[in-house]
C-alpha cells in the first residue's frame, strides 16, 4: 500500500490557445484532447472524456450512472443545460419499500439495495450532447475509451485506494467483474475491461437505443430482478434526457450558471447571493472571520435547498424568490458575525467524493462543464454480467416522507448532488436574446461538497483574483452531518488559531488529512481570456491534470 498522499501542490496553471481539457485522470484528459486535435469541438471532447473516465475511474463514474452538463455556445453566446439524470422505476413506491421492511426512517436502509437504482441517464446524456452541440460521429468520440478498455491502463494511486475500498464494500458479492479476483488493482497495475469495451462498441454502433432497448437493457433488468429490484424494460425504453433553461445569479458583476433542480446548484447560487453582501476581499482568505461567513452562508443555503430541490416535474421550486437579492438580504440579516447560527431545520449536507467533474474549452471558445456520477463510488456495486459497468445508487437520495418535495414516486427524478458550473460576463442583448461572454467552466466534485466547493472557488476566483490552479490549491472547508447542529471539516493545513477561533464562535470543527481530504472535493477550472488564451487548473486532491495545445 503506497503512503497516504500529502496533497502538497506546486502546480502552475496550464496555458494554451487551441483547446484544453481538465479532468481527474490524465489518460481521460488526453482522450478528450485527442478529439479536439482531430477537429472535434467541446461537446465531442467532453463525451470522449466522460467515456474514458468510466474506464480509468470507475470508482466514481460510468455509463451506469447519471450526468449533467452546461454548454456554452460561442457563436450564439448562450448557455444551455442538459439534465441526464434517470427516474425511479414505475413499480417502485414508498409503500412497497415499507412493506418489504427496507425503510430506515425516511430513507432506504441499505444504500446498495437494487431499489436505489434509478434508470441510468448517462448514455442518453452523452448521445444527446453530441447530437445537439457536437460535430463528430459517436463512433469516433467513443474510440479512445474503447481502446483504453481493451488494451488496459495503469491505475492511478488515489483511484487504486478507492477501488480497493469499493471492492470490499460493494463489488465483492455482485460486481467481481470490476475486480482482480475480488480485490482492487494496485497503483500502477494494469486493468483491462473487455466488458465495458463491448458496451461502448454497441453504443458507438447503435446509439443510445443499444443501451436502453437492446441486450444491455435486458441484462440490467435481469440482474436487478435477481437481487430484488423492480425495474422493467419499459422503464429503460421510456428514458429521455431533458434540455432545461439554466439558472444563474450575478456575483460581483459576473454571472454564475448552474443547472436547475433536481440538481443542487441552487445551493451555490443562494450562498453566493448571501456572501455578496460581505466585503470578503478585505478578510484573510483562510482566517476565521471569512470562513465563519462562508460556513453561515452555506448553512443557510442548504437549509433552503435541501427542502426545495426535487424533480420540477413533480414539485417545482420557487426559483425566482429563492434567487432574488432581496431574499438573500433577509437570509444575510440572520447571520451573526461573531457566533454560529446552528439552524439546520431543513437538513444538513453530507460529505463525499464519488463523482467525476471535468471541463473542456475548444479553440472557437465553446465550453462544456460536465459532471458524471455513480453516486457512492461504484454506486450499488451491481454489475450486469459482461457489461463492465456498475449501476448507480442515486435513488438513495429520495425521501420516504410522502409530504417531502423529494419524496419517492414512480417515474420521478431524485435530489441530485452532481452539478457543473459556468462563469460568464453579461454582454448585452440582441433583440430579446441576452448574450454572454465566456469566462470559463468550473466544478468541484464530491457529493454534498459540490455547492460548497463551487461557492469557495468562485470567491477565490472573483474576490481574490486567483488563477484556476491557485484557486484549486487553496485549502477548503466542508459542512457535514454527524450531529443535529452539523459539523464543519477543516482541511489539514489551516492554522490551529483559525480552528480554535472558529470553535470559540460555536462551530463544531475537526480536521481531515490524507486520503480523507477527498471530502473537500476534486475540482477542475478553465478560464478563457478575451484574446483566446486558456488558463487551466486541476485539483491536487485527485490524480488528474489539465492539458492543452
Amino acid at each position: 500500500m503506497p503512503p497516504e498522499p500529502a496533497f502538497d501542490s506546486y502546480r502552475s496553471p496550464v496555458l494554451a490557445t487551441r483547446g484544453m481539457v481538465a479532468s481527474s485522470q490524465p489518460l481521460a484528459s488526453q482522450a478528450g484532447l485527442s478529439i479536439l486535435m482531430r477537429g472535434g469541438n467541446a461537446a465531442d471532447a467532453a463525451v470522449a472524456t466522460a467515456a474514458a473516465l468510466n474506464v480509468t475511474e470507475p470508482t466514481s463514474t460510468g455509463i451506469g450512472g447519471d450526468c449533467f452538463a452546461l454548454f456554452y455556445d460561442a457563436r450564439a453566446q448562450t448557455v444551455s443545460a442538459l439534465n441526464g439524470s434517470g427516474r425511479a422505476p414505475a413499480a417502485l413506491t414508498i409503500e412497497l419499500i415499507r412493506r418489504q421492511g427496507l425503510a430506515n426512517g425516511d430513507e432506504i436502509a441499505d444504500p446498495f439495495h437494487p431499489h436505489c437504482v434509478t434508470v441510468p441517464g448517462a448514455c442518453a446524456g452523452w448521445a444527446d450532447l453530441v447530437e445537439r452541440h457536437g460535430t463528430m460521429p459517436f463512433s469516433i468520440v467513443l474510440a479512445p475509451a474503447i481502446r483504453l478498455a481493451e488494451e488496459g491502463f495503469p491505475v492511478a494511486p488515489l483511484t487504486s485506494h478507492f477501488w480497493e475500498r469499493g471492492a470490499a464494500r460493494q463489488l465483492a458479492a455482485r460486481g467481481r467483474e470490476l475486480t482482480l479476483e475480488g480485490r482492487g488493482p494496485a497503483a500502477g497495475e494494469r486493468f483491462r475491461n473487455p466488458g465495458l469495451a463491448r458496451t461502448f462498441r454497441a453504443v458507438a454502433q447503435g446509439g443510445k437505443d443499444a443501451f436502453y432497448r437492446g441486450d444491455i437493457a435486458a441484462k440490467i433488468v435481469a440482474t436487478l430482478e435477481q437481487y430484488g429490484g423492480v425495474m422493467t424494460p419499459g422503464d429503460l425504453a421510456a428514458h429521455t434526457s431533458t434540455w432545461d433553461a439554466p439558472i444563474s445569479t450575478v456575483y460581483r458583476g459576473l454571472r454564475v450558471w448552474e443547472c436547475p433542480p433536481n440538481g443542487q446548484g441552487l445551493t451555490a447560487l443562494i450562498a453566493l447571493n448571501i456572501l455578496e453582501g460581505f466585503d470578503l476581499a478585505s478578510l484573510d482568505p483562510l482566517g476565521p472571520e471569512r470562513l465563519h461567513l462562508i460556513i453561515e452562508g452555506l448553512r443557510a443555503a442548504f437549509a433552503d435547498a435541501r427542502w426545495h430541490v426535487a424533480d420540477p416535474a413533480f414539485n417545482p421550486a420557487p426559483l425566482e424568490g429563492l434567487l432574488s437579492k432581496s431574499y438573500a438580504a433577509q437570509r444575510r440579516a440572520l447571520i451573526n458575525r461573531a457566533r454560529a447560527t446552528l439552524d439546520t431545520r431543513r437538513g444538513s449536507p453530507v460529505a463525499g467524493s464519488d463523482t467525476v467533474y471535468f471541463c473542456v474549452v475548444d479553440g472557437q471558445g465553446n465550453a462544456c462543464s460536465f459532471i458524471n456520477s455513480n453516486y457512492m463510488g461504484f454506486g450499488t456495486g451491481i454489475v450486469p454480467p459482461g457489461t463492465g459497468f456498475s449501476l448507480q445508487n442515486r435513488g438513495h437520495n429520495f425521501s420516504l416522507d410522502p409530504a417531502h418535495p423529494n419524496a419517492l414516486a414512480p417515474g420521478k427524478r431524485p435530489y441530485h448532488t452532481i452539478i457543473p458550473g459556468m462563469l460568464t460576463r453579461d454582454a448585452g442583448s440582441i433583440g430579446q436574446s441576452p448574450h454572454h461572454e465566456l469566462i470559463g467552466p468550473f466544478g468541484v466534485m464530491g457529493g454534498f461538497m459540490q455547492p460548497q466547493g463551487h461557492a469557495q472557488v468562485v470567491v477565490d476566483l472573483v474576490d481574490d483574483g486567483l488563477d484556476p490552479q491557485a484557486a484549486l490549491n487553496r485549502l477548503r472547508l466542508c459542512l457535514e452531518p454527524g450531529r443535529p447542529e452539523g459539523r464543519v471539516a477543516l482541511e489539514d493545513g489551516l492554522s490551529l488559531d483559525t480552528a480554535s477561533r472558529l470553535a470559540a464562535m460555536g462551530h463544531d470543527v475537526f480536521t481531515l488529512s490524507g486520503y480523507e481530504r477527498a471530502a473537500f472535493g476534486r475540482g477542475q477550472i478553465i478560464r478563457r481570456e478575451p484574446d483566446g488564451v486558456l488558463w487551466g487548473g486541476s485539483d491536487p486532491r485527485a490524480d488528474g491534470c489539465a492539458v492543452g495545445f
